[in-house]
């Protein structure tokens, strides 16, 4: 009867259909790709930035990188390092030590990509050194220990050597990734400060009001 093939055709067009929902469901599965927290908006950030404190960095002599306690256990083997690499890249495999044996990743300061977990850095967005002579060395070691392997807040990121080792402990004022992700870090730069109490220096801030002043 015509009404039976018609609803048979309509069964086997939705069942098509659903395969290949699913279908598309899990190849996005495979290829996400995790990043860092999503900062605050421009608006907050501009806010974030006008409310902190500006005053000289202290205490450059005594900073030591011991002294904020890294890459601890975040769940059963894995550490903060190895947290960061898997939500950081797409199609990540890791062994039975949580050590990330494949994957792909594309580094946001600088666009390198790699298939060798090795050959990226867990960059600290607010580098330690520069915590530190912002007011982290009045810090306890836990809350030192907070800011270093801080998984909320938009301070990991899962970057090239390179970038990482061009950057060094420099705030906005003397290194910026490029300009495509400028927005995005600065954003993320305001928010970890205001989050942990820390002062900017003057040159940090004007950077920082310059940067943010056009971002969404």
């Amino acid at each position: 009867m015509p009404e039976i093939r018609s609803f048979r055709r309509a069964l086997t067009a939705l069942a098509g259909a659903l395969l290949l929902a699913v279908t598309t469901l899990l190849a996005g599965a495979g290829s996400a790709q995790a990043a860092l927290p999503t900062p605050v908006s421009g608006a907050t950030a501009r806010s974030y930035l006008a409310s902190l404190t500006v005053a000289a960095e202290a205490h450059a002599d005594t900073y030591d990188r011991a002294l904020f306690p890294h890459w601890i256990t975040i769940s059963g083997t894995c550490n903060t390092r190895e947290t960061v690499l898997k939500r950081d890249g797409s199609n990540v495999v890791t062994d039975s030590a949580c050590a990330s044996v494949s994957g792909n990743w594309t580094s946001a300061y600088d666009n390198v990509t790699t298939t060798s977990a090795s050959s990226f850095d867990i960059d600290h967005l607010v580098p330690l050194a520069e915590a530190w002579r912002s007011g982290a060395w009045a810090w306890s070691t836990a809350q030192r220990q907070a800011l270093a392997n801080d998984l909320t807040r938009p301070q990991l990121i899962a970057v090239s050597a390179s970038s990482n080792r061009s950057k060094g402990d420099q705030d906005p004022a003397h290194w910026l990734p490029q300009t495509s992700y400028r927005c995005v870090y600065s954003r993320a730069w305001v928010q970890v400060k205001y989050y942990y109490g820390l002062t900017v220096d003057s040159a940090e801030k004007t950077a920082l009001t310059s940067l943010l002043s056009g971002c969404a």
